[in-house]
């Protein structure tokens, strides 16, 4: 079913239904009356690519989303279903373009064949030149994290320094003196990884205030890496009494290291971190974390790119939250 058979069924001209269907010039109330009843007779639905070559628009947003190794973590997945559902409830379809750089042709068929009305990037890197290319051209985006020069640039962010810094204070605070910080993979902190660096620089930062003993590492996004790495940790410190992790996918492992060396949370060794609630309530005993809001920030990164396409000429906003740690079961008092 396409136009001219409504225009036919209708008794109007094709321009007719295409001016009362778009609203781009006036119809008669009567006109369009019969018109729209014609196109519920039929069911008629325009397609997306009449609507963008009629409106400009095509109702579509690109979610620019790299997985960080060989597959999404579910805290990546929690942030891609939080995009879509805020992007849903704004009448917006989403792409996925799993792009690293700008160079990425999946990257460069989403800009130059304007597939999407404006983007959202995420994976942020301190140096990202997709961000960079993005701005350059000056196509609307919006970037769920912060580069080394996004201050007045439109993204929604966590204050990864802030709350690594703050899980160092909590463990401190409880009497321990020599902690560990799990990472990232080592790959992800060599390309530049925001989360991964703003969080390293906390956890030192912080550490070094309070008097600690540390030691860093970079793992894997997977439990066997955590449990690996769990055991260099005691291995290189025996002493060790606690860590912070913003390692997600390992914390299964991390658990079960500490489970193999006879550690018991919290009485033994205490852990907490920066992590999603849904995966900081799956392990035992539950996990005190800074709780990422993942649905939260998608929906605010949908809404600024809304702004931003509504407004074009707007200036940057963003927001950069620091949510508080919430308290559960497994930090307790060193030597406990």
């Amino acid at each position: 079913m396409n136009i001219g058979e409504i225009a036919r069924r209708a008794g109007v001209s094709r321009s007719t239904v295409s001016y009362a269907l778009s609203g781009k010039r006036p119809v008669s109330e009567d006109t369009r009356r019969r018109i729209q009843q014609v196109v519920d007779e039929l069911g008629y639905q325009p397609s997306a690519s009449a609507r963008a070559l009629a409106n400009g628009r095509t109702s579509t947003i690109g979610l620019v989303f790299p997985p960080a190794g060989n597959h999404y973590t579910g805290m990546q997945l929690d942030f891609i279903g939080s995009v879509v559902e805020a992007a849903a409830a704004c009448d917006y379809d989403v792409l996925l373009s799993p792009s690293g750089v700008d160079s990425d042709r999946s990257f460069q068929r989403l800009l130059g064949e304007r597939r999407v009305d404006g983007a959202i990037l995420m994976e942020i890197r301190l140096e990202d030149d997709r961000a960079d290319h993005l701005a350059r051209l000056g196509f609307p985006s919006v970037a769920i994290g912060r580069t080394a020069h996004a201050e007045d640039g439109w993204f929604v962010g966590l204050d990864h320094t802030a709350l690594a810094a703050a899980c160092v204070h909590h463990l401190a605070d409880l009497g321990h003196r020599r902690i560990a910080f799990v990472n990232r993979p080592e790959q992800l902190l060599r390309s530049g990884y925001e989360s991964a660096h703003r969080g390293l620089d906390g956890f030192t930062k912080a550490a070094a205030e309070r008097g600690l003993t540390v030691r860093t590492y970079c793992c894997g996004d997977d439990p066997a890496s955590g449990q690996a790495c769990l055991e260099r940790i005691l291995h290189d410190d025996p002493a060790t009494t606690g860590l912070v992790t913003l390692n997600e996918a390992a914390l299964g492992g991390l658990y079960r290291g500490l489970a193999h060396a006879g550690r018991h949370v919290p009485r033994d060794f205490s852990v907490t971190g920066v992590v999603a609630n849904r995966w900081a309530e799956t392990v035992t005993p539950q996990l005190t974390a800074a709780d990422v809001p993942a649905a939260e920030m998608g929906r605010l990164a949908v809404d600024l790119l809304v702004e931003r396409l509504g407004r074009p000429e707007a200036p940057p906003r963003h927001h950069l939250l620091v949510p508080p740690i919430s308290l559960r079961a497994s930090t307790g008092p060193a030597g406990a």
